[in-house]
């Protein structure tokens, strides 16, 4: 199966993804936005999954009705002082022996 952008397609192996609409072609992989609203992205050696599907059952959700993640606020940590660097020992090997 051929595929390019705009291509509207179903994964037979997540059909819990509902349908996809192609939104970019790469040479390795092709971007999808399913109907639940996730762009996936599929690897070229898994396009055999993918099936044709009608452009009319194509209905994506809005990014307004998902539940967008929150990102977990990390405390703050306060530098310590930099504690001074060692000297090096810089009298030659010959003056110790």
């Amino acid at each position: 199966m051929s595929i390019k952008r705009g291509d509207v397609v179903s994964h037979c192996g997540a059909s819990q993804w509902g349908v996809g609409k192609v939104i970019e072609v790469c040479p390795t992989r092709v971007a999808i936005h399913f109907n639940d609203g996730v762009i996936r992205k599929i690897v070229h050696s898994h396009l055999g999954d993918l099936q044709p599907a009608e452009p009319a059952s194509f209905q994506p959700v809005h990014v307004d009705d998902q539940k967008m993640p929150q990102k977990a606020a990390l405390p703050k940590v306060k530098k310590s002082a930099a504690l001074p660097k060692e000297k090096k020992n810089t009298r030659s090997k010959r003056a110790l022996i």
